[in-house]
């Protein structure tokens, strides 16, 4: 069975999933940077390049946060650069998510998180036409209107 959606559809989802990135991004960075870590012990830093987790939560919020923000504004506004900076968001995702396994280890969050990222992707590339199976404009256009 082919999972057909409209781009419509596709754009709200991607677009929902930008938007909930942006917000978390923002509250992992503010726990990172104002509560040392937001209860993430100390130890996960020992070895690495970072003393605390100011600079962490600076990319945090910064990098991820604001890539994914500015995904959700352009894909919002219907910019024509929407879906490349969607995909670069979704990178930076993935991106973020196999550094912080590498650095401080495995949590169930970050299979969440890479999941988003991964999904993000696959909207993209459906949205540009390289995962066609995702999306079938006219076919998913008429079932949108026949249940409508």
């Amino acid at each position: 069975m082919m999972l057909s959606l409209s781009s419509r559809t596709c754009s709200a989802i991607l677009l929902l999933l930008l938007t909930f990135n942006t917000v978390s991004s923002f509250g992992g960075a503010v726990l990172a940077i104002f509560f040392d870590g937001g209860g993430v012990p100390q130890e996960h830093l020992a070895g690495t390049w970072f003393p605390t987790f100011l600079a962490p939560g600076l990319i945090l919020g910064f990098v991820l946060g604001g890539t994914h923000m500015v995904a959700a504004y352009a894909l919002l506004t219907r910019r024509h650069w929407a879906l490349l900076a969607s995909a670069v968001a979704g990178f930076a995702m993935l991106i973020w998510i196999f550094t912080e396994v590498a650095i401080i280890g495995y949590s169930w969050l970050q299979s969440l998180y890479c999941g988003f990222g991964a999904v993000e992707l696959i909207l993209v590339f459906a949205l540009l036409g390289i995962a066609p199976a995702v999306v079938s404009p006219a076919h998913a256009d008429r079932q949108e209107r026949a249940d409508g």
